[in-house]
């Protein structure tokens, strides 16, 4: 199997373990909305500081491209405990799910979630050096540039291979 393949699967795997276990450490159901006293330091941690930390494990263990990976976790976790709440945990099943979690507030929230992964995992591409030159295209730019300088004289002359102006 393809090593990028396995990666991207062990990168997704240790970001949705990653995010369930920030979920449960800080005790947050973002899927349940009770009215304002919803937004808790806790929850915002869990809305912004758990994905970024799940984007910088997933360009970690991925590599180039990872902001792309890394907006899956967040929404495959988010996506499962909105079917589990309205599945599983409805205090009232014989009413409308839709009134007891809003469906617009649990799609903001999974968008300020993917948002926040990915803005975690372009910053861990960046702090991995995904983005910057290697040394030899360094070199080989500076070798390039000096021999396009070194065939032009001073008022844009060109120097054959004798060193005489032309």
């Amino acid at each position: 199997m393809n090593q990028r393949v396995i990666n991207g699967v062990t990168a997704l795997l240790v970001g949705i373990a990653l995010n369930y276990l920030g979920d449960r450490l800080l005790g947050v159901r973002i899927e349940t909305f009770s009215g304002i006293s919803t937004f808790t330091f806790p929850w915002m941690l869990d809305v912004f500081f758990v994905p970024f930390v799940v984007g910088l494990a997933v360009a970690w263990i991925f590599g180039k491209h990872a902001k792309w990976l890394a907006c899956l976790p967040p929404l495959f976790l988010r996506g499962f405990f909105y079917v589990y709440v309205t599945l599983f945990d409805n205090p009232h099943p014989y009413v409308d799910f839709f009134f007891e979690i809003p469906l617009g507030y649990w799609g903001l929230c999974v968008i300020l979630a993917v948002e926040s992964a990915n803005i975690g995992a372009i910053l861990g591409e960046v702090m991995m050096g995904t983005y910057g030159r290697k040394d030899e295209q360094v070199v080989e730019k500076n070798t390039a540039a000096a021999a396009s300088r070194k065939r032009e004289l001073s008022f844009g002359k060109t120097i054959n291979h004798k060193g005489v102006g032309s």
